[in-house]
């Protein structure tokens, strides 16, 4: 591959966390550490909750799942998704990690489910 695609990494958020703020963080940096390992092999990644946390918290959101970050977490995930050539679907229960893969499905976007299977950049 000469191009890098714009993967969307779609995993567990709160997912199987109770809520428990140490639990979403793990999850929340288990996102990001594959973002980091897409981007080692030449391509654009991007998470929604690095987007959506803080504009959660600007619309006045002050607690996971309250109506503000209910505003805008799905949402932006949902609009990611219009745009990315790939999502990336990391392993555990999400309805809204499934419901990207959904999406991207449904309008032809590549998915994998694991680093390894998307193709590095060739320089």
């Amino acid at each position: 591959m000469t191009q890098p695609l714009f993967v969307l990494v779609a995993g567990p958020y709160r997912g199987g966390t109770g809520d428990d703020p140490e639990k979403i963080a793990a999850n929340h940096r288990a996102i990001q550490q594959a973002c980091l390992q897409l981007f080692r092999a030449g391509h654009l990644a991007v998470n929604g909750e690095d987007l959506a946390l803080p504009m959660a918290e600007l619309a006045g959101s002050t607690r996971v799942g309250d109506a503000a970050f209910d505003e805008v977490f799905h949402p932006m995930g949902r609009r990611l998704v219009a745009r990315v050539d790939a999502v990336l679907r990391l392993p555990g229960a999400s309805a809204g990690s499934d419901e990207m893969v959904a999406l991207a499905r449904a309008r032809g976007a590549a998915v994998y489910t694991g680093v390894d299977e998307v193709p590095a950049v060739t320089r």
